[in-house]
């Protein structure tokens, strides 16, 4: 028999997961920080490997503690930090850099480059050109990585925002998808 709704938040610092029974209560609680990298001022990254570190732990605590295995979880819910932008191989599910984290300002003479088209962006998109939003950080990683252009246009590589990667990961690959709230904002 299904027992659990297990929520999991992928924050900025730390990542949390709860199980809630089927009378809708908080029946188990688990937390793991998250480590920010600071290249340069301004500049905010995380290992995504970490990430998905934390969340396979804090879901492995979760079960401990509630006796339980996934298969009493009837669904899953994620929430995220929606413009933490990651791309990896679609092979492997492996990032092929940091995840950018969505308050990271390194995309932002790139936004300052493609400024004439702000208008444009703004009116296909309803987002204005900045780089708190995912789509600068998609072409900064890759215009960062060996050959990163030409293995998107092959299909080799995918992004997404956190949800996407680890919706990806949980599948073994065999989902690569977001919800509304956080496509809105790439």
């Amino acid at each position: 028999m299904k027992k659990y709704i297990l929520a999991i938040d992928q924050g900025t610092t730390s990542t949390r997961a709860i199980l809630i029974n089927h009378k809708g209560e908080v029946a188990f609680k688990a937390q793991r920080a998250i480590d920010c990298i600071y290249p340069k001022p301004g500049w905010v990254e995380e290992n995504a490997d970490k990430i998905w570190i934390s969340v396979i732990d804090v879901i492995n605590e979760l079960l401990v503690v509630a006796s339980s295995s996934m298969d009493e979880v009837e669904s899953i819910g994620i929430t995220n930090q929606r413009e933490t932008t990651i791309v990896f191989e679609k092979e492997t599910g492996k990032a092929v850099f940091n995840a950018i984290v969505w308050q990271s300002k390194q995309t932002q003479s790139l936004c300052l480059e493609r400024e004439d088209k702000s208008e444009f962006i703004q009116k296909k998109t309803g987002l204005r050109m900045n780089p708190y939003f995912s789509a600068s950080k998609i072409r900064y990683i890759l215009d960062q990585i060996p050959d990163g252009q030409e293995r998107a246009r092959k299909g080799e590589l995918l992004f997404g925002t956190i949800d996407t990667w680890l919706i990806y990961k949980m599948t073994n690959g065999k989902t690569h998808a977001t919800d509304i709230t956080n496509a809105s904002r790439t």
